[in-house]
């Protein structure tokens, strides 16, 4: 099987790396580092050992002065081995530890900033377009995703089923997140209907007929398994009254398409245009991720309702990013990018969409999603814009 270039490099430093499942940080971190010392704590034999007594990890690196790696794979499985490493660090800082992760409830709960400053944050992602270049294909990510497990597989829905089932299992249910796990089911049936809008718990709540601070909790419990986010309202500066409600995004196309009910009184291009949006949202947050340029990502809606898909804010730019599953475009389409440029001047303005051509209406580009998809490269000049 062809391995896949990944955009994200190594921190020369220890580092944390998280990712969901399936994203490929093992692969990854085989390519980078070959020669680390390993422990996966998701072997039975060896997270019982190190859970009755995380110092023999200590007595296990020891055992090898030779390494210069060290790789914790899974790390938020027993959260008492970060003293032990911190300790590790101090006396001898040539070595460098890698500590990668698929959850981040339980780091927070320990106090994962034990280590802060000792090892930095770096995070992977589903696949970007760029990175399988010739084998990117817009329809087959709208319709499975770019998770690597998924994508390399040869029956990818069957896949995408079953990986959500082992999220539920083996993170939600056997570490005890949830009380209720018919609830939590019935919750992610309801809060796929929030994908790519604005979040209101109130609403979700009384979907799935579940309190609201419990809502609040699951939807907790989703961000710090990295399974979903929220993306703030961009507020700098504000002239208008703005919407206080955060958008919420599932972190794959592929899982948003497989959690979501799907029915007859389900329109298509609702959900088509759903995915869509999260496609490009998966995209920007990789692009931020594997960048060296501090970029903040947001969305702006304001009470009346006009809104922008996306604004990027970095130290040099603002860029608004409004995207339309839609092959034409319709002046309608740019109003909400029009007022953001009324209220930023000196904002940069891109409108995505799935026509064939590149067009500038005033100062707004059209520009074909997949033209953009394929152009985003991290560090490098950003698509459409001079």
């Amino acid at each position: 099987m062809e391995l896949i270039r990944r955009f994200l490099l190594p921190p020369k430093q220890s580092f944390f790396l998280f990712g969901p499942r399936g994203t490929g940080k093992t692969t990854w971190l085989h390519q980078q580092v070959p020669d680390a010392l390993t422990f996966d704590l998701l072997q039975p034999d060896l997270f019982r050992t190190f859970s009755a007594r995380p110092e023999r990890l200590r007595e296990a690196i020891e055992g090898y002065p030779e390494k210069k790696h060290i790789l914790v794979d899974e790390i938020q499985k027993i959260p008492e081995l970060l003293p032990v490493v911190h300790s590790l660090i101090e006396k001898n800082s040539t070595r460098q530890f890698i500590l990668t992760g698929s959850s981040a409830r339980k780091l927070k709960r320990t106090g994962v900033d034990l280590l802060a400053g000792r090892a930095l944050y770096a995070s992977l992602h589903p696949f970007m377009a760029k990175e399988l270049g010739k084998q990117f294909n817009l329809e087959r990510a709208l319709h499975i995703g770019l998770i690597p497990l998924i994508w390399m597989s040869k029956e990818p829905e069957k896949v995408l089923e079953s990986y959500i089932t082992l999220y539920l299992r083996e993170e939600v249910q056997s570490e005890g997140l949830v009380r209720n796990l018919g609830n939590f089911s019935r919750f992610l049936e309801a809060i796929s209907f929030s994908h790519s809008f604005p979040i209101n718990m109130s609403n979700v709540s009384r979907e799935c007929e579940i309190e609201r601070k419990v809502v609040d909790g699951y939807v907790g419990i989703l961000e710090d398994l990295l399974l979903a986010y929220r993306l703030p309202v961009f507020s700098k500066r504000a002239k208008r009254n703005l919407s206080r409600h955060s958008k919420f995004y599932f972190f794959d196309a592929g899982v948003y398409r497989t959690i979501r009910p799907k029915g007859p009184l389900d329109r298509s291009e609702e959900i088509g245009g759903c995915v869509l949006e999260g496609l490009i949202a998966q995209h920007l947050r990789a692009w931020i991720a594997y960048s060296k340029e501090q970029t903040q990502l947001y969305f702006w809606r304001t009470h009346s309702g006009v809104e922008v898909d996306f604004i990027l804010y970095g130290s040099n730019d603002i860029i608004a990013i409004e995207v339309k599953n839609t092959t034409r475009v319709r002046p309608e389409d740019l109003r909400g990018l029009a007022s953001f440029y009324d209220e930023y001047p000196e904002s940069k303005l891109l409108f995505l969409y799935r026509g064939k051509e590149r067009i500038k209406q005033k100062n707004i580009l059209c520009m074909p999603c997949e033209d953009f998809l394929l152009q985003l490269t991290p560090d490098s000049p950003f698509p459409g814009i001079a």
